[in-house]
């Protein structure tokens, strides 16, 4: 039976304000990318996400990107490569310090957002964020986007590194999502988003806006939690998945 694990980026708040419904969420997806600080959470919103993953079986990875609240990390902000680093350094350092208060393991890292965007795009950049990651913890699995040079970089330094794809985002020919504010970014409809992964799943081919299908390999998909409808996409993509005998699994569970 095929296995494919569910990943959601949550822990996007800060203070009293929330993103999106985590305590649902958790009960959904396998593997949780947790916002550490940059472009969203603090340390009681890190503390109170991990806590809700680790009592509902879900793996944790850190999720750093820009320091860039009022942009929700979604800007590119220019940065050498090497400061780039030190601050993911910085950010899922803090996340670990935070997992350790609830008996929890940070298992991989996910950039987020436009940072994510950067390093699939550029090598440089996927290099620094990977080199980091090895010296904090040679272990930690690196979640790339499938197809991207954020994977050849880890893959070249011996990270262990899971390919992902995503269920409500459209593609370009190079393997790079749309991007959003331009026409096909999004998938909003639930049952259009499952039909498109089954058929992945069934052929490895995925398709895009601007040719023909293209190979790429997954281990996770992900669902965005910060969308309206991520509690009923999230449920109905698990639902369909289920029926079609797809075992859903976290990548990185022990």
């Amino acid at each position: 039976m095929p296995s494919i694990d569910l990943n959601s980026d949550l822990g996007e708040g800060f203070g009293p304000w929330r993103m999106g419904d985590d305590e649902t969420m958790l009960t959904l997806v396998t593997s949780a990318n947790i916002a550490c600080g940059g472009h969203a959470s603090d340390p009681e919103t890190m503390f109170r996400t991990l806590t809700r993953a680790r009592d509902n079986g879900v793996v944790v990875g850190a999720h750093p990107g820009f320091n860039d609240r009022e942009g929700f990390g979604r800007r590119d902000i220019p940065m050498p490569p090497a400061e780039i680093a030190r601050m993911c350094a910085a950010q899922v350092g803090a996340l670990i310090g935070l997992a350790a208060q609830v008996g929890a393991r940070v298992a991989y890292v996910k950039p987020h957002g436009a940072l994510g965007n950067l390093a699939a795009r550029d090598r440089a950049v996927a290099d620094a964020i990977v080199g980091a990651m090895r010296r904090i913890d040679p272990g930690m699995a690196y979640l790339a986007i499938s197809g991207t040079q954020s994977e050849l970089a880890a893959r070249a330094a011996g990270v262990p590194v899971f390919s992902e794809i995503f269920a409500d985002r459209g593609y370009l020919s190079s393997g790079q999502l749309v991007p959003r504010g331009q026409e096909g970014a999004m998938i909003h409809d639930a049952d259009a988003a499952a039909d498109r992964l089954i058929g992945f799943l069934d052929t490895g081919l995925m398709p895009v806006i601007d040719g023909d299908p293209i190979p790429l390999a997954a281990h996770s998909i992900c669902v965005h939690g910060d969308s309206p409808g991520a509690v009923a996409m999230t449920r109905r993509i698990r639902e369909r998945l289920l029926e079609q005998g797809v075992k859903i699994r976290a990548f990185a569970q022990d």
